[in-house]
């Protein structure tokens, strides 16, 4: 109740010198209003930064003149040509970002977008692309006003809990994020981070309690590695990140929260899915950001935060909760009512009520879950594995999938863990899928992987390292 009181002080102090708010405008869909309609859509609701996921001209053409910041982005298709070829790059920045600069105020480059989790295998290229880009910003004096970075998945990481043990997988760390951490402090730009509390509470909701994943009062929970006490898991999210930052000596590069959010609804597997949960979510996110409340290792740290997303998408593939993560319908009425100003939040309450449908249990005690570390709350007699006789570049891109947008368990098969060995493609596939196959309770269809894989009846065994049968 005190923190509560706290933040009713600080907003009526007014404390405009918090973080910022933006929003991410995506556009897989076939019944969005156009272009011209959306950026009154963003100047009416006091929306002052959008990040799109192209260079599309319609839309860098609305925006001139509006005074909202862009963020545009090079997608990863494209990264090769850019590695590869500084002219590519040149050309690039010249016709998406020089042709519309400073009319359309364009204050950064997502160079690619979660690369590292991308099947084609395009993580080699993106320091290269990101030095090209940024040279093509100095050829066209732009490279003070305009940064460069990349968004991260949370699976970028190697450990996530604690949060003070935050540390990047280490086959990464070399190659490519200490060249890319040096890159982003020479230009003084910052490390752009996809954060989905969502993701981890539908995983582990027999152990993550709703309210700590809301932003809700809770009675939180201490961080045996630092001490500190977190509240919610965005913070825990966060400060994983920026321990691994620390754990490499890379302390001073800033953050940028480049995705967020909670979807409005979900199949019947996705716990959480829900109006009520979205709206609290994305209400409680932006009070704490607005009022300047940083995180518990980094109290200081007035993040900028994008939510994901403006609209419903109706063309996005996959579960019911990849099409319901909008703040609008496509007609442009709100799905649920969130302030996105400080102003707004004035008459803001969150009101939660009894768990609906979907909707998760209460939980006495929260769990920073993050990533892995689930709990065995199921029993069975079923195990998903790769089929040895699988095409190998089919099923290194499944491999990546689970480990990634899958949201697997992958720690034990990184370098010097349990199930490291035997370092095989087959080997760690199988651990993967495996740990997708039981997190997704075994339903049918969550052992296909392209059809590189298939249910065993008998436990799998590779070298010591122990699968397990539920989550």
């Amino acid at each position: 109740m005190h923190r509560f009181i706290i933040l009713t002080i600080l907003l009526s102090l007014a404390l405009a010198d918090g973080g910022s708010i933006g929003v991410n405008y995506g556009r897989i869909a076939n019944n969005l209003p156009s272009a011209v309609k959306v950026v009154q859509l963003l100047k009416s609701q006091g929306l002052t930064r959008v990040k799109v996921y192209d260079t599309d001209p319609a839309v860098l053409r609305a925006l001139s003149g509006s005074g909202i910041k862009v963020t545009v982005d090079l997608p990863n298709q494209q990264l090769f040509a850019a590695a590869k070829a500084p002219s590519f790059a040149s050309s690039w920045v010249e016709r998406n970002v020089a042709a519309y600069y400073p009319h359309t105020q364009i204050e950064s480059i997502a160079v690619g977008n979660e690369v590292f989790v991308d099947p084609h295998n395009t993580t080699k290229f993106l320091v290269p692309a990101m030095k090209n880009i940024q040279k093509a910003l100095t050829k066209h004096n732009l490279d003070k006003d305009i940064k460069v970075s990349s968004p991260i998945a949370l699976s970028a990481l190697a450990n996530s809990y604690p949060s003070s043990a935050g540390s990047f997988r280490p086959e990464l760390v070399d190659p490519v994020f200490k060249p890319m951490l040096d890159f982003l402090r020479e230009t003084g730009s910052y490390l752009m981070v996809n954060v989905y509390p969502f993701f981890a509470y539908e995983s582990n909701a027999d152990v993550i309690s709703l309210d700590y994943a809301l932003f809700r009062d809770n009675p939180g929970v201490v961080d045996p590695g630092n001490g500190l006490r977190y509240y919610n898991l965005f913070d825990a999210q966060i400060d994983a990140v920026f321990s691994a930052l620390s754990a490499l000596k890379y302390d001073d590069v800033k953050i940028v929260v480049t995705e967020t959010g909670w979807p409005s609804k979900g199949d019947s597997n996705e716990v959480g899915a829900s109006v009520e949960n979205a709206a609290a979510y994305n209400g409680n996110l932006v009070r704490k950001i607005l009022t300047a409340a940083g995180t518990p290792l980094r109290p200081k740290a007035d993040l900028t935060v994008y939510l994901f997303a403006l609209f419903n998408e109706n063309q996005k593939p996959g579960p019911t909760s990849e099409r319901n993560f909008g703040l609008f319908y496509p007609d442009e009425r709100r799905v649920y009512n969130v302030p996105l100003t400080v102003e707004e939040l004035k008459d803001y309450h969150d009101r939660p009520s009894a768990p609906v449908s979907g909707g998760g249990q209460q939980k006495e005690t929260p769990a920073p879950v993050v990533s892995g570390g689930v709990s065995k709350s199921t029993t069975g007699n079923t195990w998903c594995v790769a089929n040895p006789d699988a095409d190998k570049v089919k099923l290194q891109a499944a491999l990546d999938f689970a480990c990634g947008e899958g949201g697997s368990d992958c720690g034990p098969i990184q370098r010097g863990a349990t199930c490291y060995d035997p370092n095989t493609l087959v080997a760690h596939a199988s651990f993967a899928f495996n740990s997708y196959y039981q997190k997704q309770s075994r339903k049918g269809g969550s052992c296909y992987f392209g059809g590189t894989s298939y249910v065993v009846t008998q436990e799998p065994r590779y070298g010591s390292c122990e699968f397990p049968t539920g989550y």
